[in-house]
């Protein structure tokens, strides 16, 4: 059962199942006592998930995923698709199959939709923010450790993009990475890391550098990386670096990547500015959960 979920071609079973069993594990969810105590173990019911209040959805696939592995039986079928807008009291889902079954996945399939959901809508309404402008709302590393692959989903659910993957997925010169080399941003010792740096970099890979000032701009600017990362800048800073780079060199040239302190409040602004990418932890790490439940009928 190697098949990819529906809308995505980076989930497959074979990544998701084991961060589902965990799940399931943890719930011990074929040691239900109370439904072993009051149920027969033929019973066989109709459900519906049902949404507790307004958002994106996200993870009907895992969802469905979660009642596969219990019971394969159990149908799952789905009223809408993932990134549909859904109303309170919305159902988005429905399922027939083996009651204790049912009750078993109840919370785990609950808990993946509740948590994607929050983070698909949070980045939805974000994304609606900086619109027409043509930026990239962008993920961070940010994320629940064994569920960063579910939660970057969600992200692109919402209508965003996807940072680094992993720390193998691209080069990001940090402050501390520049520390320990002794060379901080000194010209010709910072240049010759950097020259160093892309003459070791796979082929297609970006090369970013992350800086914290317009002095540290200037001088990672003529380095020529793929892009550069304006670290807690301030608004009049960022406004600066883009009409710097504009003349510097051809326009999203490298590309301008803004990070640190941005809010539903104060993204719009930073989007006018004309930098091409605004990266945002919170939409992994303070999102609110989207509720959902189950009713058996």
């Amino acid at each position: 059962m190697g098949k990819t979920p529906a809308g995505d071609k980076n989930l497959s079973f074979q990544i998701i199942d084991p961060i589902i069993k965990q799940a399931l594990e943890e719930d011990k969810a074929d040691r239900d006592i109370t439904s072993e105590l009051l149920f027969p173990k033929d019973r066989w019911v109709k459900a519906e998930i049902v949404a507790k209040g307004e958002g994106v959805v996200a993870g009907l696939a895992i969802a469905e995923r979660v009642f596969y592995l219990l019971d394969n039986r159990i149908k799952f079928k789905k009223i809408i698709s993932d990134g549909n807008q859904i109303r309170e009291e919305e159902r988005i889902a429905s399922l027939e199959g083996s009651l204790k079954k049912i009750l078993a996945g109840e919370r785990t399939a609950l808990n993946f939709l509740m948590r994607l959901s929050g983070i698909a809508t949070l980045t939805k309404k974000i994304v609606e923010k900086v619109y027409p402008y043509k930026v990239k709302i962008m993920d961070t590393r940010k994320t629940t450790p064994g569920l960063r692959i579910l939660e970057k989903y969600a992200v692109r659910v919402g209508g965003g993009f996807n940072h680094r993957m992993d720390l193998s997925d691209g080069v990001l010169i940090k402050d501390n990475h520049l520390r320990l080399q002794t060379t901080g941003y000194r010209g010709k010792d910072f240049k010759e890391l950097i020259s160093r740096i892309k003459q070791g970099v796979p082929e297609g890979m970006e090369v970013e550098i992350e800086v914290k000032n317009l002095r540290e701009f200037k001088t990672a600017l003529e380095t020529q990386p793929d892009v550069i990362m304006l670290d807690n800048m301030s608004l009049s800073e960022i406004i600066k670096a883009v009409k710097i780079r504009n003349q510097f060199s051809n326009f999203e040239t490298p590309q301008l990547e803004v990070s640190g302190g941005v809010e539903l409040k104060n993204v719009r602004k930073i989007a006018s500015t004309g930098v091409e990418r605004i990266s945002i932890g919170q939409l992994t790490h303070s999102f609110s959960s989207l509720d959902f439940s189950l009713e058996i009928f």
